[in-house]
C-alpha cells in the first residue's frame, strides 16, 4: 500500500541522517527499540518507527487510546517502506512481522520492556541499572539480554506514569503507580539510589481466582480450602500473612471470591491490585500529593471513609503502618474484613499487628491494642514462596480471643507436615457463626483417617 500524500511529504525529513532518531544505533528519542532490535535491522526499524511517530504526531493520535489505528498505521508504513526498498538503497526488512511488533511496542507500548510485559510467564520486571534488566519467571529471577540507556529508562518511566497521574522527581524520589494492564510500578531515583533509576514492575498475574483453583495448584489441601471458604461465609476476620511474592494478594482475591454475592464489599489499597467478582464492590486507592504538596489521600483516610459507605465487608490490600489501628477499630466494630500483612509466620503477624497501631500516636498503648487484636482478629493464614518458587500455605491459626500480658493467645488449626498442610488441634472462635451459616464445624475440621497428609506439593 502506497503512503498517502501526507506521508510522502515526511519521508525525506525522516531520512535526514545515516542514523535517524529513534530505534537505531545512533542518537534519537529514548524509548525506541534500542537493544530490543535484532542486529542488522536497526536502520530499517528506525526509519519505520520515526515515520509512524511523525504521523501519530501530525494526526494527534493517542496510541494508548487508539491502538487499532496505530497498528494499521504501522502496517501501512511498513508496506510503503518495503516498496521503496525495491527502488532505493534502503536497508531491507528481514522479518516483517517481528519489525511490526517491535515498532508498535516502541510507539504505543513500553519499548524493549513490552515483550516481558506481554509474556504471561513473567511475574516481575526490575531494572537495577540500564544495562541490567531482570525478570522473575515461575518464582525465579534471571538477567535478560535487554540493554537500555539511562535516557530510555527515564522516558519509559515517564510514559508509564502518564496514565496514572503520579510523578517522580527530586522532591518525590519514590513513586507507586499502576500501569493500564494492572501491573504495579515502583520507582526510586538518585540520590536516594546511588547512580541509576531503580524500577520494579510487578505484574499481577491472576494465577487463581478461587480457593478450588489454589487447591489444584497445590497451595493448600481441600480441607483447608473448605474451612477457609466456610470462615469467609461465616464472617470471620482474616489476616493473610507472608513474605514478598508469597501469594498474599492472590489469596486475598480467592477468599474474596467466597464472599456471598448479597454483600456490599469496599476495598482500600495503595494501588489497585484486587480483582474481585463481587457484584456490589467499590474499590479505592490512595493518592500522592500534587505538585503543591496537597491532595494526598492516605490509607487511613480510605478506611475511615469506607465505614461511611454501608459496607458489609471491608478488604484492605496491605497494612504497613498506623492504618492498622483504623483497621482494628473497624473490625472491632463488628464489620467483617480481611487484609494482608508482611510477616514470616502467623505468630509474627499477630505480634506485628499489635505493634503497628502504636505508630498512630502517643495516646495508643499496648494496653488497648493487644486485647483489641485478640478480640478483633479471628484467623491468620500464612503463606511462603519456597526455594522452587512455589507458593503454599504453611499454617492457619486462630485467635481464641484471649491475651496474657502483651501476648495474644493463638491456636493452630492447620500446620505444616513437611511440604503439606495437615489438621492440627485448634478450633476457630465463633462456632455459632458457622452454625448460622449452615456449617457443622466439627465435621468441617475432622482430620483425615489416621491423620495422614491429604496432598503433597509436587517437586
Amino acid at each position: 500500500m502506497r503512503l498517502d500524500e501526507e506521508r510522502r511529504t515526511l519521508v525525506a525529513a525522516v531520512r535526514g541522517g545515516p542514523y535517524p532518531a529513534g530505534l537505531g544505533a545512533g542518537p534519537g528519542p529514548a524509548g525506541g527499540l534500542g537493544a530490543g532490535a535484532p542486529a542488522g535491522w536497526p536502520d530499517a526499524a528506525s526509519l519505520v518507527e520515526n515515520e509512524v511517530r511523525e504521523l501519530v504526531r501530525r494526526r494527534a493520535l493517542d496510541p494508548a487510546r487508539e491502538p487499532v489505528v496505530v497498528r494499521r498505521l504501522v502496517d501501512d508504513v511498513l508496506g510503503d517502506y518495503e516498496e521503496r526498498v525495491l527502488t532505493s538503497d534502503l536497508p531491507p526488512i528481514v522479518d516483517r512481522e517481528l519489525v511490526a511488533r517491535l515498532v508498535y511496542d516502541a510507539v504505543a507500548g513500553f519499548g524493549p520492556l513490552q515483550r516481558h510485559l506481554d509474556d504471561p510467564a513473567v511475574e516481575e520486571i526490575w531494572i537495577n541499572e540500564p544495562g541490567r534488566v531482570f525478570i522473575a519467571r515461575h518464582g525465579r529471577s534471571e538477567l535478560t539480554t535487554t540493554i537500555l540507556t539511562g535516557d530510555q529508562v527515564q522516558d519509559l518511566v515517564e510514559r508509564m506514569l502518564k496514565t496514572s497521574g503520579r510523578r517522580v522527581d527530586l522532591s518525590t524520589p519514590f513513586v507507586d503507580a499502576m500501569l493500564p494492564d494492572g501491573s504495579r510500578l515502583h520507582v526510586v531515583i538518585p540520590d536516594v539510589t546511588r547512580l541509576h533509576w531503580s524500577v520494579n514492575i510487578r505484574k499481577f498475574i491472576l494465577s487463581a481466582s478461587s480457593l478450588d483453583e489454589l487447591v489444584a495448584k497445590g497451595t493448600l489441601p481441600p480441607s483447608a480450602a473448605a474451612f477457609l471458604e466456610a470462615s469467609v461465609i461465616a464472617g470471620l476476620n482474616i489476616i493473610i500473612a507472608g513474605g514478598t511474592q508469597a501469594g498474599k494478594t492472590t489469596m486475598l482475591n480467592c477468599l474474596g471470591s467466597a464472599i456471598p454475592a448479597r454483600e456490599r464489599v469496599i476495598s482500600c489499597e495503595e494501588v489497585f491490585e484486587l480483582r474481585l467478582r463481587a457484584p456490589d464492590w467499590v474499590a479505592m486507592q490512595t493518592r500522592q500529593a500534587n505538585l503543591e504538596g496537597t491532595g494526598e489521600i492516605r490509607l487511613r483516610r480510605l478506611i475511615k471513609e469506607a465505614l461511611r459507605m454501608r459496607p458489609d465487608r471491608l478488604l484492605v490490600g496491605e497494612v504497613r503502618q498506623e492504618e492498622a489501628l483504623d483497621l482494628l477499630i473497624a473490625l472491632n466494630s463488628g464489620l467483617p474484613g480481611m487484609c494482608s500483612l508482611h510477616a514470616n509466620s502467623a505468630r509474627e503477624a499477630v505480634t506485628k499487628l499489635c505493634t503497628l497501631p502504636l505508630l498512630a500516636g502517643e495516646n495508643v498503648s499496648h494496653n488497648f491494642v493487644v486485647p483489641t487484636v485478640a478480640a478483633s482478629v479471628d484467623l491468620v493464614v500464612h503463606l511462603i514462596k519456597d526455594a522452587h518458587g512455589r507458593r503454599r500455605v504453611t499454617e492457619i491459626v486462630a485467635l481464641p480471643g484471649r491475651a496474657e500480658g502483651d501476648v495474644v493467645e493463638v491456636a493452630q488449626i492447620f500446620r505444616s507436615y513437611g511440604d503439606t498442610l495437615v489438621r492440627a488441634e485448634g478450633y476457630p472462635p465463633h462456632p455459632d457463626r458457622f452454625a448460622r451459616a449452615g456449617y457443622d464445624l466439627a465435621a468441617l475440621l475432622a482430620p483425615p483417617d489416621r491423620g495422614w497428609p491429604e496432598i503433597a506439593v509436587e517437586r
